[in-house]
């Protein structure tokens, strides 16, 4: 049985970051994994850390997780993330926190970061949805 394989790369033509890598290419069996965009709402509806982009990216982060989970994946297997901040905020604090589990990935995913006029909700000052993909086990 042929293995799905999934391959980053970052051509010599194009700038070079620890943070994020360019082009992802998926090969052979592998199972895909979209997930909507994630805010700061935990299990209940309530919102986590109104006013507070650093506590809503932790919160992100967890929403993240769960839905990775619930499709048989992890961090790991990202392949891309969307980010998106409301103008006016300044991306650093969230992106200190994602550093923390980005930091780690030998294959950093590739990266959007947008700056919209706003999200679904008010109190929202950040959104992340991701592609993940998982090769599939002989």
């Amino acid at each position: 049985m042929k293995i799905g394989q999934v391959q980053f790369l970052n051509p010599e033509k194009l700038l070079k970051n620890r943070a994020f890598s360019q082009v992802a290419v998926i090969s052979g069996p592998t199972k895909t994994i979209y997930i909507g965009g994630q805010n700061s709402v935990d299990s209940s509806g309530n919102i986590i850390a109104k006013g507070d982009l650093k506590g809503q990216a932790e919160q992100i982060l967890k929403n993240l997780q769960i839905a990775l989970e619930a499709g048989g994946a992890n961090f790991e297997h990202v392949i891309k993330w969307n980010i998106f901040v409301v103008q006016g905020h300044s991306p650093q604090p969230g992106f200190e926190v994602f550093q923390k589990v980005l930091g780690r990935l030998l294959n950093p995913p590739l990266i959007t970061m947008n700056f919209v006029a706003g999200l679904a909700n008010s109190d929202f000052l950040m959104e992340i949805d991701a592609i993940a993909v998982v090769p599939e086990e002989k």
